[in-house]
């Protein structure tokens, strides 16, 4: 596989929901590995999320950091921040299910709306280089939240043929639950241990596993590789949610409540639908578009691309790699808590 290699220095980066879990582990590793970075623009909606973390990385010390009020509902906004932009990595969404299922407006009015806007203000910029983050519940979708996403990949892969001679790229990347993001599994079951109760919703459910750390690296490869209109898929492992439960709280009692609106008992990330233009490459899977603005075999021969067999999927509960209980427990440690004590 032919790779590219990212080089952010004098570039100017903006990040939509920048203050969010992935926003803000985006920022470590790009002051980290590109301290050179010409510009890194926060953009969010939550001014005591950027003051809390301007006391982190504050402009004395970090003088390419912009920290930008704003709500990707705003066009107009949304084209000011873009200004003398490089790259922008769309981060910002609603993303808890239930409450999109109790305000479907609200989530349909930033989730595509919100893409909508992100993709006029790039056309009508310098930007050349845009991945929006999507999630496993816009494959097949049940619930609105994963509706929206899916109608927001949608929008940023066709807008690859609304470019002209624009010199810009639009791909995404979907992947499963973050361990350890805000609003989580994980942080929620270590809150509720103290009370030796933990809440479990179905006993078969399964879901698939990324660090942050991954979660990044993914979205580093889509802005290094994009050659556009692609979905790009980790191979990432699964855990049961019982094992999760097992490895905060051995000791806990389970509670089953039952699923909440618009839950899946498993998640999917590649549907047998999907499988016509799914390709591996090897670290990564990628669902092409259709119609390509550039020529496949290219594409296949760059990347080593292999077609998947007709009718492969990708769902949790059917994974051929498991986290196990003492394995989550590390992770935890590394990746979320490092005082976690089991």
């Amino acid at each position: 596989m032919t790779s590219k290699t990212l080089d952010l220095n004098n570039k100017s980066v903006l990040i939509t929901g920048g203050t969010g879990s992935l926003g803000k582990e985006l920022t470590k590793t790009i002051l980290k590995k590109w301290p050179q970075v010409k510009r890194l623009v926060i953009y969010s909606r939550d001014e005591q999320k950027q003051f809390q973390m301007a006391q982190d990385y504050p402009r004395s010390e970090y003088p390419m950091i912009r920290y930008f009020i704003g709500d990707v509902r705003d066009l107009d906004r949304l084209k000011r921040a873009f200004t003398n932009i490089d790259y922008v990595i769309h981060a910002a969404a609603m993303k808890h299910v239930h409450i999109a299922e109790y305000n479907p407006d609200e989530c349909v009015k930033t989730n595509i709306g919100g893409a909508e806007n992100v993709i006029k203000a790039a056309l009508d910029s310098c930007v050349t280089n845009v991945v929006a983050l999507s999630t496993d519940k816009a494959c097949a979708p049940i619930n609105l939240y994963g509706a929206t996403k899916l109608a927001s990949d949608k929008l940023f892969i066709a807008a690859n043929n609304i470019k002209g001679n624009k010199d810009i790229k639009f791909s995404v990347v979907r992947y499963g639950n973050v361990m350890g993001s805000n609003g989580s599994v994980i942080p929620y079951f270590m809150k509720k241990r103290i009370e030796k109760v933990l809440p479990i919703t179905d006993i078969n459910m399964t879901r698939f596993n990324i660090s942050l750390e991954g979660g990044v690296e993914m979205v580093l490869h889509a802005l290094s590789n994009a050659w556009g209109g692609e979905v790009f898929i980790p191979k990432i492992p699964s855990y049961k949610i019982l094992d999760i439960a097992k490895a905060i709280g051995p000791d806990c009692e389970h509670k089953v409540i039952g699923i909440r609106p618009g839950e899946k008992i498993h998640e999917e990330m590649i549907t047998a639908s999907d499988s016509f233009t799914t390709y591996d490459l090897g670290k990564y899977y990628v669902i092409l578009p259709q119609m390509t603005s550039w020529n496949l075999e290219d594409y296949i021969n760059n990347f080593s691309a292999k077609l998947v067999p007709q009718g492969f999927s990708y769902s949790s509960d059917k994974n051929t790699e498991w986290e196990t209980v003492e394995q989550l427990r590390v992770l935890i440690k590394n990746h979320v808590d490092q005082e976690f004590i089991f």
